[in-house]
């Protein structure tokens, strides 16, 4: 496990130097490694004032540092145009750029810890008293109900054309609802596809909806005797 020491309020060398650099106001690609080093080594020498204990890794980089100030002021020996050596700086500066990205990303991460710490996630209530009763009876569902008007769609396109009654009237909901239920009063018992005796679309439609309003309020008794059978509506 890595142990993160922490002087005064920088946690490891590179915070550190990101401190410096942003104190001093300048870019990361255009920081002066003579004035960058000067500044930590006299943040370290304050910290030794006080008695603190300075981690290794603190001294490390204050190692390389220097290191970096000497080689720059020594004449740089010649290399071949095959031979590539990373210039100590420019590694030092993507060590920083990669720091300051990780702790970008780490702020952001802490952001989020403290948003969801607002939200209190509770277990699953249980809604089973508020279950609706079925609007259908249980040896038919609404699956069936829709498969049969299905079907009636599928004749309807099928024994084309149509005869059809031109009409201006206006049907609602309430209003088919009512003549189905007197119609299926009159007759007792009424097969499905004779409700759909105007073949217009909006007719069809809230015909339909029609059926499942009264059988949702228990108006109207749907039944079938077996699979594939005619749905038969009755008085309830």
């Amino acid at each position: 496990m890595d142990y993160c020491f922490t002087i005064d309020k920088f946690c490891g060398p590179l915070d550190l130097l990101l401190h410096l650099i942003k104190q001093s106001n300048i870019d990361i690609y255009d920081i002066k490694i003579e004035e960058i080093t000067n500044q930590y080594l006299d943040y370290i020498k304050k910290m030794e004032q006080l008695n603190l204990n300075i981690a290794s890794s603190y001294l490390i980089m204050a190692a390389e540092l220097i290191e970096i100030k000497a080689s720059m002021l020594l004449p740089k020996p010649e290399i071949s145009e095959d031979e590539y050596e990373e210039d100590p700086k420019d590694r030092l500066i993507k060590r920083l750029i990669e720091y300051q990205n990780y702790k970008e990303v780490t702020s952001k991460f802490h952001e989020l810890e403290i948003e969801r710490q607002k939200y209190y996630t509770k277990k699953s209530s249980d809604v089973s008293e508020y279950k609706i009763n079925p609007i259908l009876p249980d040896d038919i569902d609404l699956s069936d109900l829709i498969k049969a008007f299905e079907q009636f769609l599928n004749r309807k396109e099928n024994n084309k054309p149509l005869n059809t009654k031109i009409t201006t009237k206006e049907y609602s909901i309430a209003k088919r609802s009512k003549e189905i239920k007197d119609f299926v009063s009159k007759n007792k018992k009424v097969n499905f596809i004779d409700l759909f005796d105007i073949k217009t679309k909006s007719y069809v439609i809230i015909t339909f909806l029609a059926i499942l309003v009264l059988a949702k309020n228990n108006e109207l008794k749907i039944t079938q005797e077996n699979n594939f059978d005619n749905i038969i509506l009755c008085e309830v």
